[in-house]
This record gives structure tokens, C-alpha cells and sequence, in this order.
């Protein structure tokens, strides 16, 4: 899985601690969702997606095992 939200969080000017806050996390969980060492549960993604206001899939890019 790709993550996208650094650069969506940084091209907005937001903080790791802002956006942990806004969704209910600590800052250490979206440092690990940032450099992909944790997977965001479906509601932690849609949360997200939300406070951006974007498609889960524009965070969160699956990739399928080939």
C-alpha cells in the first residue's frame, strides 16, 4: 500500500499533531501511516479522507500482489 498523506497534509500546511488531533489518533500513528509501517483501519482511512475531503482511495493507494 502507497500513502499519499504526507504530501496531502504538507501541501496543506498541516501538522502531523493537528492531524493526529483532528482524527483521534496520537502523532506517532500517523508518523507510522506516513512511512507505511501501519495500515489504517477503514474508519481511521475514512476519517481521514474526510478531514482532507477526498476519496479514501486519493490517501490510500492499494496495491495488488501480482
Amino acid at each position: 500500500m502507497t500513502v499519499a498523506l504526507k504530501d496531502a497534509r504538507k501541501q496543506r500546511g498541516i501538522t502531523q499533531e493537528e492531524l493526529a488531533r483532528a482524527v483521534g489518533v496520537t502523532r506517532q500513528t500517523i508518523i507510522s501511516l506516513e512511512n507505511g509501517r501501519y495500515t489504517a483501519s477503514l474508519l481511521l482511512a475514512h476519517k481521514i479522507a474526510k478531514f482532507f475531503g477526498v476519496k479514501i482511495e486519493d490517501i490510500f493507494i492499494f496495491e495488488e500482489d501480482e
